[in-house]
């Protein structure tokens, strides 16, 4: 059977214990001449070995006409529009040149549609090269201890992102099991059922990939060229890691665990990581700068994260592997930037908050003493002398008078202060401050009212996801029921049809019996009505009672069928009424008893007689038209019975068009919504940012609103005063 559009009836695909039984027979279940009788390898037991997986089980298989060997998956579960994307993918990996590539990762594969029988069904395949090598997990157990090979595979692997991301291409996958180490030290990728490549944008993802490896603000519908940004980051690190500090492995990976040094809880719940704490507090700067790194992308929406090679220098050459830092200290998380030092020039900064278009500083103090103020400076004290000498001598002035130079003092101090520009730049600069403060929201409520709308959206999307797939299944039920009942209709018929044709042999006996008692009684009633009674009448019944029978219908024994008798009360006697063939009863005058039962022997002599010379048999032409009428009857119920099959074939192409038509509704309502959902992921993506931003920008302003304030404080009258004496 050939896979489907993502809206098919999503089909029950066989388990990998069921290929491996089909694989025991090759030159049966393959059509492929590549694979036709091609030799699996085999379990101790005898059976054909699997490596299985979430959604499929792969089988080596050797060519019997070629020596090739190849990987062969076969799929356990449904994958929507599986066809078209390994062929999207497959166009899109043979246009790469090998020669661009860091390392040869791709490898062959062809997608075989209707490619195995297992069962009464086909199912396609996978057929790929198959390459020596050992997935990176296990490579790391054997050589984790090799520093320098660690940090050459970690080059290679972030040379092997930096291909992908060149080619907007996206793995969806990156994870130990398929990144697997050849021979030479080089990577290898293998699982490409969750691949994105430009052609096949605007389809959902297929897989999530595995958890160990995925920024916990992946989604269902993220598929796009930057599925691969955080694991890649993720892996990239480990090796690092690694090689910077060997005892990591066996510190932080657990034996045959799904994982390199962080799982899935790291990245989740980072506060209470014990692993993700191992590498954020390690003496290693490139170890905590990746650690950190890595913390802060996994609460970052993927299309905002950096891929890993604008990280890394294209041209580099391998470190030691020391533990000693030789680069700039790390830049703690908090500082400006939040880069670890040895980062710097190999991240693309992260803007900043906008600077304010209005004066956001003030002067610290007074300067520069201008004329105005040597004056007052002048002045204050002898308008101080002068109220000094009225004061003394003992005029009887009103107290108003006596403090007037004082009075004067203080306003023109007031005057002169009030004139400075340091008074003006400041009042300017809280003006201005605040007025761009006020224009802000408030971060807090922002933040939780951007909390509720993205809860509430993710809710909606949820609800519009769970519903998606029961759409689809109603539409199946529904198919499958119209399937069903075409079918019980079609038995139905056919078991109709086939009792009436199973019945014209009885027809047929039927009629021949039928046709020859019809036969015989027509010769029976021809003789009785050719018996006139006037010419061989019963015993004593003359000419006169027989022209009475005459007169009263009955001339021919064929006329009457007995008599009855009756009792005349009137004499006390009993009397006979005649029985007509039509049922009438009638009484003929001298017609007795005795006579009507002469009359009725005389009756069953001649219906004796002619009996005895009835036809025994039909004729050859009786019976032939007869056969005939059944074998036209018979040749009818057959044509009746050939064209039920092809009204059912019509039914079922009119279920599977609703069902096609169906699922198209689906899948372009739910392909416009998914598109429509990817546009407020993005919304929301931007509106973080820029909350982040204006955040930033609010606790900005708000300390420069508190300094300018701390600073009005060195520009108080007593200051001033000071300054006018003191210059300072």
């Amino acid at each position: 059977m050939t896979v489907g559009s993502p809206t098919a009836p999503q089909p029950q695909f066989p388990s990998g214990a069921a290929y491996a039984e089909a694989l025991q027979h090759t030159q049966l279940c393959f059509r492929h001449p590549e694979l036709r009788g091609a030799r699996p390898d085999l379990t101790k037991l005898g059976l054909p070995r699997a490596i299985s997986g979430a959604f499929a089980s792969v089988f080596s298989l050797t060519s019997a006409t070629s020596g090739q060997r190849y990987a062969v998956k076969c799929f356990t579960r449904y994958v929507p529009d599986q066809e078209r994307r390994y062929q999207a993918i497959s166009a899109r990996l043979a246009r790469l040149d090998q020669a661009e590539l860091s390392q040869p990762w791709n490898l062959g594969f062809e997608y075989l549609p209707d490619a195995i029988s297992v069962g009464q069904q086909r199912y396609p395949v996978l057929k790929m090269e198959w390459i020596e090598a050992v997935t990176l997990s296990s490579w790391l157990d054997d050589n984790h201890a090799d520093r320098f090979a660690v940090d050459r595979l970690a080059d290679r692997f972030a040379a092997l992102t930096r291909d992908l991301s060149q080619h907007e291409i996206a793995h969806g996958d990156l994870q130990h099991g398929n990144l697997l180490v050849a021979g030479d030290d080089t990577l290898r990728l293998v699982d490409y059922d969750g691949m994105y490549v430009p052609d096949l944008a605007g389809l959902g993802g297929t897989e999530r990939g595995h958890r160990n490896y995925q920024s916990p603000l992946r989604g269902n519908d993220d598929f796009g060229v930057e599925l691969d940004r955080f694991s890649a980051w993720v892996i990239f690190m480990s090796l690092k890691a690694i090689a910077a500090d060997p005892t990591l492995w066996n510190r932080l990976h657990q034996p045959s665990g799904e994982f390199l040094l962080l799982t899935e809880e790291d990245f989740s719940s980072p506060g209470g990581s014990t692993g993700l704490q191992t590498l954020l507090t390690h003496p290693d700067q490139v170890v905590s700068g990746l650690a950190d790194r890595v913390r802060s992308l996994a609460f970052q929406p993927l299309e905002l994260l950096p891929p890993l090679s604008d990280a890394i220098p294209k041209q580099r050459t391998a470190p030691t592997a020391s533990t000693t830092p030789t680069g700039p200290a790390a830049v703690p998380s908090g500082s400006a930037g939040g880069l670890p030092g040895w980062m710097m020039g190999h991240v693309p900064p992260q803007a900043g908050p906008t600077p304010t278009s209005a004066p956001n500083t003030s002067p610290d103090g007074f300067r520069g003493r201008t004329a105005l103020d040597v004056v007052t400076a002048l002045l204050w004290p002898l308008l101080l002398a002068m109220a000094g000498v009225l004061l003394m001598a003992g005029l009887p002035l009103p107290t108003a008078v006596a403090g007037a130079p004082v009075a004067a003092a203080l306003l023109l101090t007031a005057f002169t202060r009030s004139r400075r520009v340091e008074r003006a730049q400041a009042r300017d600069a809280l003006a201005g401050l605040t007025q761009q403060l006020g224009r802000l929201d408030d971060p807090v409520k922002a933040a939780e009212k951007l909390r509720k709308e993205k809860e509430k959206f993710e809710a909606a999307e949820s609800k519009r996801s769970a519903a998606y797939p029961k759409e689809q299944d109603k539409l199946t039920a529904r198919y499958h029921a119209e399937l069903k009942e075409a079918e019980q209709r079609r038995v139905r018929k056919q078991r109709d049809i086939d009792k009436k044709i199973d019945g014209l042999t009885e027809d047929l006996r039927k009629a021949l019996t039928k046709a020859l008692t019809d036969k015989q009684n027509a010769y029976v009633r021809d003789r009785l009505g050719r018996r006139l009674i006037a010419d061989s009448p019963p015993h004593g019944i003359g000419p006169t009672l027989a022209a009475r029978l005459a007169a009263a219908g009955v001339r021919s024994a064929a006329d009457f069928t007995g008599y009855r008798t009756v009792h005349n009360n009137s004499f006390n006697s009993t009397g006979a009424v005649l029985v007509l063939s039509n049922g009438r009863l009638v009484n003929v005058s001298g017609i007795g008893e005795a006579k009507a039962i002469a009359l009725d022997v005389w009756r069953s002599d001649v219906v004796a007689s002619a009996v005895a010379r009835q036809p025994k048999a039909l004729g050859s032409a009786e019976r032939q038209q007869i056969e005939k009428g059944v074998a036209r009857r018979r040749a009818q119920l057959t044509d009746q019975r050939k064209a039920i099959e092809p009204a059912t074939e019509a039914l079922r192409a009119k279920a599977r068009k609703q069902l096609d038509d169906g699922q198209s509704r689906l899948s372009r309502e739910h392909t416009l919504a998914g598109e429509q959902a990817g546009r407020q992921r993005q919304e929301f993506s931007r509106r973080t940012v820029a909350l982040q931003h204006n955040s930033a920008l609010h606790s900005g302003l708000s300390a420069s609103v508190d300094a300018v304030r701390v600073r009005r404080q060195g520009l108080s009258y007593a200051r001033y005063v000071q300054f006018l004496y003191t210059g300072r």
